[in-house]
């Protein structure tokens, strides 16, 4: 089902939230820096989508450029993006749960830019990432705070109407119910990234607002007003012991 739902709606989804972006109302990685030096790194992208943070490590210096995503439109994309890069580029259409190829304890570097929350199966997906890494590598990834969708606009004011407690699989609001997504809270994250042989560095939900007038839609699923309120985005930097 969501397969499906990517592939009609791939084309607006190209280029948008991509390093050096994180996500809305987050940080931005050409100011903090998380990844460090890059150059001569080998880059592996979970949920790479068109190929736009993979050609960011490319422009500066990644040795080579792996990634994964489920979509085919997105792979297709991503191959005519990163046609010119003159590194090493593989990209596998192929859901995060399971592993199409690749090799372990071979990349400096694995991450994913909102993309990991997809996932339907938390723990087999980092486990592959771990296996993956080489000891020490390093795994950033952002996406949507699961206090987010908690909170909607209704009646000129937000109101909580959904649990952040119960966890699960829930039909996707932003997508007008045609994708599911589980619900997970960020301590679910957190210990599964610990029970899968990760140490976590860094646990950033700052909120960074605009520097244009921040009056907006409050309806819109990502608008200052909610911001205001709840962090739209958070982002986990942690490395394979």
């Amino acid at each position: 089902m969501n397969k499906d739902s990517w592939e009609k709606s791939a084309e607006r989804f190209f280029g948008r939230t991509a390093l050096p972006e994180y996500g809305p109302f987050s940080i931005n990685e050409e100011q903090h820096g998380l990844f460090g030096d890059i150059s001569n790194q080998k880059v592996l992208d979970i949920g790479c989508g068109s190929g736009h943070s993979l050609q960011y490590m490319g422009n500066r210096g990644a040795k080579e450029l792996w990634g994964l995503d489920l979509s085919t439109r997105q792979i297709e994309t991503a191959n005519k993006l990163l046609s010119n890069q003159p590194v090493k580029v593989t990209l596998f259409e192929s859901p995060m749960e399971k592993n199409p190829g690749l090799p372990s304890d071979y990349f400096d570097i694995a991450y994913s830019i909102y993309a990991l929350g997809w996932t339907v199966d938390l723990q087999q997906t980092l486990k592959n990432i771990h296996y993956y890494l080489k000891p020490g590598g390093l795994f950033i990834f952002s996406w949507e705070h699961p206090l987010h969708d908690r909170l909607s606009y209704e009646k000129s004011s937000f109101n909580f109407n959904k649990s952040y407690i119960v966890e699960g699989p829930e039909y996707n609001e932003a997508w007008h119910n045609e994708v599911i997504i589980h619900h997970r809270k960020l301590s679910t994250y957190i210990n599964t990234l610990i029970e899968c042989g990760f140490t976590i560095d860094k646990v950033i939900d700052d909120v960074i607002f605009p520097d244009n007038n921040i009056s907006d839609d409050p309806s819109k699923w990502y608008s200052t007003q909610k911001a205001q309120l709840v962090p739209a985005t958070f982002i986990i930097k942690a490395y394979k012991k």
